[in-house]
C-alpha cells in the first residue's frame, strides 16, 4: 500500500519546526509517518532522513515544505532527487512550490519542467547559503577589528596553579587530588599543565 510521508528539518534545537508540522498535519499525515531532523542540511547525513530512506518505497509520497529543507548543497540535492523519483520510485511534492509536484507531474512535458524547476531551486539555495556564510564571514572579521572576541572564554587558573602542577610532577599529589584542588575538567587540567610547562621552558 502507498503511503505519505513528511520530512521535517530545522537547522538547529533552538529552531521552530511549527509552520513544517502544521503543513504535515494539513495533509493529514500520519504522525508516525513525519520524520524530522534538527541540524544543518550542508549534507545528508542525518538520522532521521537516514530512516526515511530505508523505509520509502515504489509509489509512495514524500513531501517537505520548501527544497531548502532537504539541504543547501546544489549538487546533492539533485543526486538525492534522482535517488527517489528514479531509484526508488517515490513521488515528492514541494509546498512551497506546486510545480515541484511529480504526483501530478507524470507526463514528459510535466517532468521537463519540473527537472528544471528542480536545477533552478536548488541553484538558489545553494547561492543563498554561500551569500549568508559570506556575510557571516564579513561580520566576524568586522567584530573582530573592533576587539570582539569569539568562542568560550578561557578558563582562570587557580592561584596556586603552579605549586599544585609541580606536586603533581613530583608524584606528591595525584591527579584526583588536583583535580579537587583546582576544580578543572581533567582534559582542562592537561591542557593548562602543557601550556604551563612550555611557559616554564620559555623563561628557561
Amino acid at each position: 500500500m502507498k503511503q505519505d510521508y513528511f520530512y521535517v528539518r530545522v537547522s538547529s534545537r533552538d529552531q521552530c519546526a511549527a509552520r513544517q508540522l502544521q503543513e504535515a498535519r494539513r495533509l493529514k499525515i500520519p504522525p508516525g509517518h513525519i520524520m524530522t531532523d534538527r541540524q544543518s542540511g550542508k549534507d545528508f547525513d542525518r538520522p532521521a532522513w537516514k530512516k526515511l530512506m530505508k523505509r520509502l518505497k515504489p509509489g509512495d509520497t514524500l513531501t517537505v515544505l520548501s527544497i531548502d529543507r532537504l539541504g543547501r548543497s546544489y549538487e546533492e540535492i539533485q543526486e538525492q532527487w534522482r535517488i527517489l523519483t528514479k531509484e526508488k520510485g517515490v513521488d515528492i511534492r514541494v509546498v512551497d512550490m506546486p510545480l515541484l509536484d511529480t504526483t501530478l507531474c507524470q507526463d514528459l512535458l510535466g517532468t521537463f519542467i519540473a527537472d528544471l524547476v528542480l536545477q533552478l531551486l536548488s541553484f538558489v539555495a545553494q547561492n543563498e547559503r554561500e551569500q549568508i556564510r559570506s556575510r557571516q564571514a564579513a561580520g566576524i572579521e568586522e567584530a573582530k577589528k573592533r576587539g570582539v572576541r569569539f568562542g568560550r572564554p578561557k578558563t582562570p587558573l587557580p592561584p596556586n596553579f603552579s605549586a599544585l602542577s609541580r606536586a603533581f610532577r613530583m608524584g606528591q599529589l595525584t591527579l584526583s587530588q588536583v583535580l579537587d584542588e583546582t576544580r578543572l575538567p581533567r582534559s582542562t587540567f592537561y591542557q593548562k599543565l602543557r601550556e604551563y610547562e612550555q611557559a616554564e621552558k620559555q623563561i628557561s
